[in-house]
């Protein structure tokens, strides 16, 4: 049989599996669902375990290889991808807990903090106030969801002992270990969410420098590796044994879960209409540089990678070697995108009756929401859903803002509310949410374009490309076309996959590539192996056009006015009587 390769995608709610031919095609896939703990008593905890993460990877491997009935000895190499959440063990590897109370810093399985736990607040603002240079590589400010505010609040609340025994890890490089046996760290990982030393003395880690940084990178940097690079010598026997695949298989050096969204979409050839058989023709590497990627799932990603480095305010980057060596990518991104929509669903008095409805009629919400905005639409004689909710203007930062404004303070706000609690509110208020992420997008890019980039392309996946009303919102609100790719819920975990592949074709060069030649046969590879994808182009009416101009006005007066709000609030409070 030919070659294969495996992809793993360890996403924020689930672990996904896929065993693809050369030529990317899909000859098995499987998902296991990954147990988030949080606190009732405090909004800002999400909380995993490795041990949970890594039997759901081994039962998706296995259930891939009984699906495809393919022999192990056929799967030539694997991808790993994850979200940017960090993984806490000891000195030998085994999982420290990371819970706040008395077993913090002792053994124990949950040992995760999620990229979207907002903890380390606190930590943060300190890292912020510190002044330092290497707050330009992260858009002048750091968040809070990166690693080293996480790691500075595990600090603060671990025994001091403990803390110094505990090795520090981004999601992807502890998945990678777990497979190898091997610590080394990827370029991808370190470079974003662990960024650079220069203020770990004026905060409090002074240990960490001490100790030569050796809690966040056994190998220093002569091990690091940009992605896709062998790691140690390819799956270890307990790894090949659980997962059901053949000791010393390569494994490529792994990414996060959104930049493994950028390989595996951004070099899509794509189709005009969806039965047009005629493809564009492949892309050159160069053209990557106008090419975003937008990674839409429970969050949103925004990935742009270009030959020279931008400074992008309020946007993370620009990282260095993150996907191709020599290359820069900058990382915008809503916080909540995916989980605001279900979110804004979930606390609505009518969702009992919009479940109803859809059990009824054997459909999805999301049709029934739809269905109801076409019948409105009609009803009300105008020409778009944009008209429809006109004078409903919905700012969607619930879980803070991460780009380009970097504010975890930030908060939603809704103006145009009735006394309506009916499925008809429903669905305008399901409308303008996708209104709001349009427009959120737009910023983005705006603040990207104003500072070096050109942005010619949006290149969607995850689960969100499969809404096509989000999509053409987005082309419309943002003005450039939307690719939206040929699997939407299988790019990130193709993206991992070519990873894998990489790994497998390196290794058998047995010699070390150029930076040159590791761009050009990553790019080969991508090109090869992404299938096309749908061009949906800007359609939008002088009026709605003229509408959309306008909320988007309205869209940036209110993040100034919650800011001034937000400050008189503060000096009120902090005047003395």
């Amino acid at each position: 049989m030919a070659d294969t390769y495996i992809g793993i995608d360890v996403g924020t709610g689930s672990v996904r599996a896929t065993l693809v031919r050369q030529d990317g095609i899909t000859l098995a896939t499987s998902t296991q669902p990954i147990t988030t703990f949080r606190d009732k008593s405090d909004h800002r905890i999400f909380e995993q375990s490795t041990t949970d993460i890594w039997k759901g990877i081994a039962a998706c491997v296995r259930a891939c290889l009984a699906q495809a009935n393919v022999n192990p000895s056929t799967v030539k190499g694997l991808g790993f991808d994850a979200t940017c959440s960090l993984a806490v063990s000891d000195e030998n590897g085994e999982p420290v807990t990371i819970t706040e109370g008395g077993d913090i810093g002792t053994n124990g399985e949950r040992n995760v903090i999620l990229w979207a736990d907002h903890r380390a607040e606190a930590e943060a603002e300190q890292i912020n106030a510190s002044g330092s240079i290497v707050l330009n590589y992260v858009g002048g400010k750091m968040s809070l969801e990166m690693e080293i505010p996480k790691v500075l609040w595990l600090k603060r609340h671990m025994p001091a002992d403990l803390f110094e025994r505990c090795h520090f890890f981004d999601l992807p490089d502890y998945i990678t270990y777990l497979a190898t046996s091997a610590r080394t760290r990827s370029a991808c990982s370190l470079t974003c969410k662990c960024s650079y030393p220069a203020f770990f003395r004026a905060i409090g880690l002074q240990s960490m420098i001490d100790n030569d940084f050796r809690q966040l990178d056994d190998d220093g940097k002569r091990g690091l590796l940009t992605a896709g690079l062998p790691v140690g010598r390819g799956l270890s026997a307990e790894a090949a044994e659980e997962l059901g695949l053949v000791k010393g298989t390569p494994v490529g050096s792994g990414v996060i879960d959104a930049y493994a969204g950028w390989i595996g979409t951004i070099a899509a050839r794509y189709r005009v209409s969806p039965h047009d058989e005629q493809v564009s023709e492949s892309p050159n590497q160069e053209e990557a540089r106008f090419r975003l990627a937008a990674v839409a799932g429970t969050s949103t990603c925004h990935l742009v990678q270009t030959p020279e480095g931008h400074f992008v305010p309020g946007v993370w980057g620009p990282y260095q070697d993150s996907v191709f060596p020599g290359w820069w990518m900058n990382e915008g991104g809503q916080s909540s995108t995916g989980q605001l929509i279900d979110f804004m669903i979930a606390i609505h008095p009518a969702r009992p009756v919009l479940e109803k409805t859809a059990s009824e009629r054997g459909v999805s919400t999301f049709e029934v929401l739809e269905s109801e905005l076409e019948r409105l639409r009609v009803e009300k004689g105008v020409a778009t859903l944009t008209e429809l909710t006109a004078n409903l203007h919905f700012y969607p930062d619930l879980h803070g803002n991460r780009s380009p404004i970097a504010d975890p303070k930030m908060a939603g706000s809704i103006s145009g509310l009735t006394l309506d609690d009916s499925l008809t509110d429903l669905a305008k208020k399901f409308n303008v949410t996708l209104e709001a992420i349009a427009l959120q997008t737009r910023h983005i890019l705006d603040e990207m374009d104003a500072h070096g980039h050109d942005i010619r392309g949006i290149y969607m996946s995850g689960s969100q490309s499969r809404n096509t009303s989000l999509m053409q919102l987005i082309a419309n609100t943002c003005s450039v076309p939307v690719i939206v790719p040929h699997s939407p819920s299988a790019a990130v975990v193709l993206g991992a996959a070519m990873l894998g592949r990489f790994a497998a074709e390196v290794s058998v060069l047995g010699r070390k590539l150029s930076d040159d030649e590791q761009r050009k046969k990553l790019w080969h590879i991508m090109v090869e192996m992404t299938q096309p994808g749908q061009l949906v182009k800007p359609s939008v009416t002088p009026r709605e056009k003229r509408l959309l101009e306008v909320k988007y006005k309205i869209f940036r007066e209110t993040i100034e006015t919650q800011k001034r709000w937000r400050k008189e609030v503060d000096e009120a409070l902090e005047t003395d009587d």
